[in-house]
Order: structure tokens, then sequence, then C-alpha cells
């Protein structure tokens, strides 16, 4: 590690004493001498490490900004937070209350609110860690469970706008089949066969990481750890983890996003069939909200994609605000959107407020004129 004498400053054309003050700190591995080297030396370290000082990442926000500024910008992404995680938990209470919206398409919005708790909570602690509290540090251990709860609620969340595609589908081409085919037993069948598709395919990907050296820059380029992000860290071949994370990708997201093509192609074709105008723009209504949500969730996420490839040079605020469009804007709107595009939502939510007693909301009668 330290050779003395004129024939180190002959090899390196340094004088010794600049080479002093580098510190280092040592674990053992198998057997092995993992050696982390502060001041960007290449060094390989596995995050199961058990030295005195845990292998840990550096989160990033916006650059630039100082204490001051950035404990200000926390406050609005608080507000970001609150509004997330109160409106979906509106929209749980809502559906959960009142028995008239007990349909497929209602249980299917609960479903979609849950996914959208599961990833503002996600993403809620680095980034509440970076602004409110001016910490950037994270454990490899944090940071591998934060990955795998991000992307398994994203995939959730595929999963729950396609099942919600289909719903429109079947209510459209066989309205009169709708409730008996989209049974509360068969709409909890497709909810479980989300969450194990989701949880499946993400278990190996921290399994995988994690078996991985790192001997590069900790830095990674956004405010919460994501898949690609730590991969790209490491100094071992990482072949199987891109390998599989492109597997993940086109079977989820990639088949999701065509199969929900798909069944607009269907609805359009269903929808233009209709002789009455009047009906034909009524079921196209239904479709408005699910379409908002659909765009709101993957127009951030391709924009992200497509910088990702071909703006390599693209500025680091750049991809941290599409990330933040993609992660935090679908959790804020989803519930805004539905609450105003669905008539029968939009009456409850405003009915439980005016509600003196809550919790009987769903044992009293409803009924209102239909609107002309």
């Amino acid at each position: 590690m330290h050779q003395e004498g004129p024939e180190w400053e002959k090899k390196t054309g340094r004088p010794e004493f600049e080479y002093q003050s580098v510190t280092c700190s040592f674990s053992l591995q198998n057997q092995g001498e993992d050696i982390v080297l502060e001041g960007g030396w290449r060094v390989m370290l596995n995050p199961n490490g058990t030295g005195s000082r845990p292998f840990a990442f550096l989160l990033t926000g916006f650059s630039g900004l100082g204490a001051g500024r950035q404990f200000w910008l926390s406050v609005p992404i608080c507000f970001v937070y609150l509004v997330a995680l109160s409106g979906n938990c509106l929209i749980l209470v809502v559906v959960q209350l009142h028995p008239s919206l007990q349909e497929p398409m209602y249980l299917f919005l609960s479903m979609l609110s849950l996914t959208d708790l599961g990833l503002s909570l996600s993403t809620l602690p680095t980034v509440l860690q970076i602004y409110a509290f001016g910490s950037r540090e994270v454990s490899a251990n944090t940071c591998l469970a934060q990955l795998f709860f991000i992307h398994t609620f994203s995939i959730m969340e595929s999963s729950v706008l396609l099942a919600m595609a289909f719903d429109r589908f079947v209510a459209i081409r066989h309205p009169l089949r709708y409730v008996s085919a989209l049974t509360r037993g068969r709409i909890g069948a497709i909810g479980l066969a989300i969450v194990l598709r989701g949880v499946g395919l993400h278990i190996p990907a921290p399994i995988m990481l994690k078996r991985l050296p790192y001997c590069r820059s900790r830095q990674l380029s956004h405010s919460y750890c994501l898949h690609p992000d730590v991969m790209k860290l490491a100094c071992a071949d990482t072949t199987p983890n891109s390998t599989y994370g492109l597997f993940v990708l086109l079977s989820t997201l990639g088949l999701d996003s065509l199969l929900i093509v798909l069944s607009y192609a269907l609805i359009l074709t269903t929808v233009l069939g209709i002789a009455s105008r009047e009906e034909r723009s009524k079921a196209l209504g239904t479709c408005v909200s699910h379409a908002c949500a659909v765009l709101l969730f993957y127009t951030p996420l391709i924009s992200l994609s497509m910088i990702h490839r071909f703006w390599k040079a693209a500025p680091g605020h750049t991809r941290i605000l599409l990330s933040y469009l993609h992660f935090l804007v679908p959790p804020v709107l989803n519930p805004v959107v539905y609450s105003i595009k669905t008539q029968q939502v939009r009456k409850q939510i405003v009915r439980l407020f005016r509600q003196k007693n809550p919790t009987r909301l769903g044992k009293e009668p409803f009924w209102t004129p239909r609107e002309k």
C-alpha cells in the first residue's frame, strides 16, 4: 500500500507527503480484504461489509441550493406529499363507506389509491432527509430496501391501470354482463395477482445488487434509490443485473402499456359502433379519468427513459425533475382527476364533508336525480 523513499517520488512524480492524508477502512469478507479509500480512489467494497464504517450511498437533490433555500424547498415538497397521502386516503374512505361505490370500477380505483400511497411512502423518507434535514447519506441496506418498494409499487400501479382498462372495456363492450363478469371474488383474485407479480419480479433485484462490489463514486443521480442508478456504481460485471432489469421492464411496463393501448383500440371500435351520439359520448366519458391516470403515469416515465438513453449529457436537475414528476405527480393528481371527472365519487366526497357523523354515511339511503 505504501512505498517510501525517492523511488516512490520517482515513479509517481509526486512527493511522498501528498499521500499521507489518505484514510482507509478495512473489512474482511470471505477471507479477502475490501478496502475503501476516501478521495475517489478505485477500491472494492461489498455492502455486506462488517467494518467500523458501514457502506453508504449519497443521494442527490437540486444542486446549487444553500442550506436555507433547501430547507424552504422542503415546505412545498411536504405539502405535495400531504396532498397525495390525504387525497388517496379520502378516496379509500369514500369507496369503503358508501354501498353505491362497491362496483368494480371503484374497487379498482381503491387499488390505484393503495398503490399511490405505497409509492409516496416509499420515496418520502429520503426526499425529506435531503431537503428537510440536509442529510444525503443512506445506508446500503436501506437503499436496497427502498428501491425494492419503489419498483414494486411502480409495477403494481402499472398493473392496476391495465386492470382498469380491462374494466372499462368490459363495461362498454358487455354492459349487461359487467357486474356478473367482474365479481368481488374475481377482483380480489386480480388484486392478489397484481401483488404477487410486483413482489415476485423484484425480490431478486436487491439480492443481486447486494452481492456486487462497489468501487466507484457513491453518488446516486436521484433523491431516492433506483435499480439502474445503484447498478452503475458497481465495479463487477453487471450484465446479469442489466439483463434481468430489462426483462422485468419489458414484461411489466412494456407489456402493460401495449395491452392498455389495445384495450382502448377495442373500446373505440365498440363506441364507434353505437348509433346514438349521446350514448357514445357517455361511454367515452367513463374513460376520461382512466386515460388521464395513464398519461400521468407513463408520460414522465417514457420521457425519463428517453433522456437516459439518447441525451446522456442532460443536466442533472432535468433528470431529477422528471423523476419527481413520475413519482410524485400521479399520487397527487389521480385523486383530483377522479374526484372531478367521476360524478359518483365527487358527490360522495362532498357528502362526506357535510355529514355530521361520517361513519353513518353508508347506512343512510341515497338517491340523487339524474342530471340532464
